[in-house]
């Protein structure tokens, strides 16, 4: 038996409380909160006078170790999961894309040996990219074995993952049929390809063209267009990388009208503009991601969003690439795309300093609550996707996965202090006033400030009840 852990004089920050207490731990699991709790023989002790006592976040959108024919993410499990934990994120919900032609079983197993690295605790969405018969019938056991229950549909990329709309409806009722949620990237995909195609034929190569060429409009009309086939298809909706008021507003009107219809939305969209492609010289290069970072008046309605209720997650879509060559080579590099912006590598680091950044933006800078900072970095995510109360708050009977949290130092955003591979960051030299200093996993300090006391492989696997419940 462990001896357990003892956090005192923490101030307890959930999505619905507020108070001082101390946490005892034991087995992983949270035994007792209380004042002044009596520590046992051999356990060890932690002060959290002046600090948060958070639960640890968790990040429902990352390409861990992901490749497609041309480039590879350069963060694998065990490098991503270990930057996740060094800015407070103890749960991450990681993307699984089979194979073109493998079935969604053979690539989850081949996930799960990828995933086998994890510092911390990793669940799994599938990506569903062909929506016949065979695929259609996998989806079952993951849902019922594997404790798989969300899915995810692709309207852009045709030609690789992109489901057409009769595809995409018959996925959105088998997932919806399984108490499954569905995640939708909503960008009009055969559109944006004409766009792409006519710029590179005037001589348009260069970063910026990646955001001209995927205007707001056609984000807008995906979602939409999802929302509407996941109404006929009686299936709840989660919208990823929410970026765009227009693609906001068709939410809020199905939420409106009952429709089980949720968002996620990132730091960078909420945090950046995009006059991020003016950079001089291939430095845009670093902000391709899709949807690409949008115009000011965007990040404007998303804050409302947030505030309204329409967006209930911050995630990251964490997928790092390095701007530069070396030291791990051209297939991890932006660079991949110098010749041509549609050859970028999508994607961005970010899995380590969401929290630090949502507590600086979201609670100093637009006065929102500590409460529903928490719920939007940690409970919503969890509880939309199936681990809520083991993960997301702090309450007996739930893993011990705490962060310790000093709202008031400042410090500044630096990717070479950072542990992804990454060799750059979306923010910086951005000045931040909030810093993670502990970080437990299961009752674990596997961060104490800027040490690194976990393990490659500790992570667990969760399986997931239903997903898709507010």
């Amino acid at each position: 038996m462990s001896a357990g852990m003892l956090i005192r004089n923490g101030r307890i920050v959930t999505a619905g409380d507020d108070f001082l207490a101390d946490i005892l731990v034991e087995e992983g699991r949270i035994e007792a909160i209380g004042r002044t709790l009596p520590a046992g023989p051999g356990m060890a002790v932690h002060d959290a006078a002046g600090l948060l006592v958070l639960p640890g976040a968790v990040d429902v959108h990352t390409h861990l170790d992901s490749a497609t024919p041309t480039a590879s993410t350069v963060d694998d499990f065990a490098v991503g999961t270990r930057a996740a934990a060094f800015g407070g994120t103890t749960t991450v919900v990681d993307y699984c894309t089979p194979p073109a032609g493998a079935g969604l079983m053979a690539g989850l197993d081949d996930w799960h040996r990828r995933r086998a690295s994890a510092c911390v605790d990793v669940g799994a969405h599938m990506i569903v990219r062909d929506a016949d018969t065979a695929t259609l019938a996998e989806m079952k056991p993951l849902v019922e074995r594997e404790g798989i229950t969300s899915f995810k549909f692709f309207m852009a990329y045709p030609g690789s993952l992109m489901l057409e709309d009769g595809a995409l409806f018959d996925a959105l009722a088998a997932a919806g049929a399984l108490g499954a949620l569905s995640c939708v990237h909503a960008e009009n995909g055969p559109v944006i390809q004409r766009l792409v195609e006519a710029a590179l034929a005037r001589g348009e190569t260069a970063p910026r063209h990646h955001a001209t060429t995927r205007p707001a409009v056609l984000e807008g009309e995906a979602a939409q267009r999802a929302i509407e086939l996941a109404a006929l298809a009686r299936a709840p909706l989660y919208v990823v990388h929410l970026s765009t008021a227009e693609a906001l507003q068709a939410v809020h009107r199905a939420r409106r009208r009952g429709q089980p219809v949720f968002a996620e939305t990132c730091p960078q969209y909420l945090l950046l503009d995009d006059s991020v492609y003016e950079a001089e010289g291939f430095e845009g290069a670093k902000y391709v991601m899709s949807p690409p970072v949008r115009p000011a008046s965007h990040g404007r309605a998303l804050w409302r969003g947030l505030q309204t209720g329409d967006i209930q997650s911050v995630a990251t879509d964490h997928c790092a690439f390095t701007y530069g060559e070396e030291p791990h080579g051209l297939r991890h590099s932006k660079r991949l795309g110098l010749d041509a912006f549609n050859r970028i590598p999508n994607g961005a680091p970010g899995i380590e300093t969401r929290l630090a950044l949502m507590h600086d933006a979201a609670v100093l800078q637009h006065e929102m609550s500590l409460n529903r900072f928490v719920d939007l970095v940690a409970t919503a995510p969890a509880r939309l996707f199936g681990l809520f109360p083991r993960k997301g708050t702090v309450a007996v009977g739930s893993d011990a996965d705490l962060v310790l949290f000093d709202p008031q130092e400042r410090w500044t955003v630096r990717a070479a202090t950072h542990h992804s591979r990454s060799d750059y960051s979306l923010f910086e030299g951005r000045p931040v006033t909030g810093r993670v200093k502990k970080v437990f996993l299961r009752g674990q300090c596997i961060v104490d400030g800027p040490q690194w006391l976990g393990r490659e492989g500790m992570g667990q696997y969760p399986p997931r009840a239903a997903s898709g419940r507010a």
